[in-house]
């Protein structure tokens, strides 16, 4: 009648990201697509200790575009050499997620992760009051 209990909490997780999604100010969008891709990068970790690459490379697949999206929302002419950077270093991330992909390397998932772990926590350290010029640059 009502279904399986696996999809009610597919339904839940899906409402409550959209929740999130849609109270969310810029710099929090920011801070969610980070989550998403740290939270793919340990899927496919954990796939790939469990054998499973098919599984593996979907995550890999939709860590690299979360990354993408990262990368594409720079804005290079306000945010110069530390928008450069940034591209510059997402582009690797995701050159090791490739790699990692086809040669199960599970030292570049970790690499990836960590990396993307510290842009993260420098974006979140950034004070409330500056955060609409950050989301801006």
């Amino acid at each position: 009648m009502y279904g399986s209990s696996r999809h009610f909490a597919e339904q839940y997780r899906k409402t409550g990201v959209s929740a999130k999604v849609n109270e969310a100010d810029p710099h929090r969008l920011i801070s969610l697509l980070f989550e998403g891709a740290g939270q793919r990068i340990r899927r496919a970790q954990a796939c790939l200790a469990q054998g499973d690459p098919a599984h593996k490379g979907k995550a890999i697949g939709e860590a690299c575009a979360i990354i993408g999206h990262l990368n594409g929302s720079l804005d290079h002419e306000a945010g110069g050499e530390v928008a450069s950077n940034l591209s510059a270093l997402y582009d690797y991330i995701v050159r090791r997620l490739i790699e990692a992909n086809l040669h199960n390397d599970r030292a570049a998932l970790s690499e990836s992760l960590d990396l993307l772990g510290e842009i993260e926590s420098a974006w979140n350290a950034i004070p409330e009051a500056q955060r609409a010029m950050a989301v801006e640059s």
